[in-house]
């Protein structure tokens, strides 16, 4: 018995502590997901493929946009490669804006030349 107990106690302490790194995650309060921004003909200038999540970087005139989208996992999912968008790629997006009034924010959907709608969650 008092292996038992020896071999659970540890057992125990590290299942405890093992779902700590879940808990820091952002949230997404940064973003006002009540408003719902659409820009038409954004150039693509950078798509990070990264974890913890991908980023499209964009101008629309002289104002450059930085949308965060879900993870390379998640996005894979829905049919998203690393590839799937490339600089000079004008597409159309919708997404929910930064509080803080910069550029920027939770992008929701990307529609492709083509007309093909993606989710980016």
């Amino acid at each position: 018995m008092k292996s038992l107990v020896k071999w659970m106690a540890p057992a125990s302490l590290a299942a405890a502590i093992i779902p700590l790194p879940a808990l820091g995650h952002h949230s997404f309060a940064m973003f006002d997901q009540r408003t719902e921004t659409r820009l038409k003909s954004l150039v693509v200038t950078r798509f990070e493929w990264t974890n913890p999540h991908v980023f499209v970087i964009g101008t629309a005139g002289s104002t450059t946009y930085t949308l965060e989208c879900s993870s390379p996992n998640l996005m894979g999912h829905q049919d998203w490669k690393h590839n799937t968008l490339t600089p000079g790629t004008r597409i159309d997006v919708a997404f929910y804006p930064l509080r803080n009034g910069k550029p920027g924010g939770m992008l929701k959907t990307v529609t492709l030349p083509g007309g093909k709608s993606m989710s980016a969650w």
